[in-house]
């Protein structure tokens, strides 16, 4: 699947995504600063991708987690500092959400900072019913 937004391009072609420039992004991410790249690579490989591309060069990516017949997981979302402002990161996860994968199916997302962008896309919040369990160090 590609979807042209304006000169740039979302692609969910797993082969066309950067993992250092995935990584450098996260490394700097409040969400998974702590994350090892390694790990990184392994949740792209058990997950549905999404890059955006101005030409070649990847300036967003977002992540999701599913098992395609009752929910999914949104994450990972991103979009280069540079290119903030211009409405990529709203069509980013339009695409996502408008998806054939994902249709009929409930979504989930963690933000700290983006609730208005998601809150346009039906999500909503509800902080009070969610439980999370760290990982054990191994």
């Amino acid at each position: 699947m590609e979807v042209t937004f304006n000169t740039y391009t979302i692609s969910d072609d797993k082969t066309r995504l950067d993992i250092d420039i995935i990584g450098g992004f996260l490394s700097r991410s409040y969400w998974a600063n702590e994350r090892p790249i390694e790990k990184t690579q392994k949740a792209i490989e058990h997950s549905l991708c999404y890059g955006v591309y101005d030409q070649n060069r990847q300036i967003g990516f977002a992540r999701v987690i599913t098992d395609g017949a009752t929910m999914y997981y949104l994450c990972d979302v991103f979009i280069d500092e540079q290119y903030r402002g211009q409405g990529i990161g709203k069509k980013l996860v339009e695409t996502i959400i408008n998806s054939e994968a994902l249709q009929g199916i409930n979504g989930i997302l963690g933000t700290k900072d983006a609730h208005s962008l998601y809150e346009s896309y039906g999500f909503s919040r509800v902080a009070d019913r969610f439980m999370r369990r760290a990982a054990v160090a191994e």
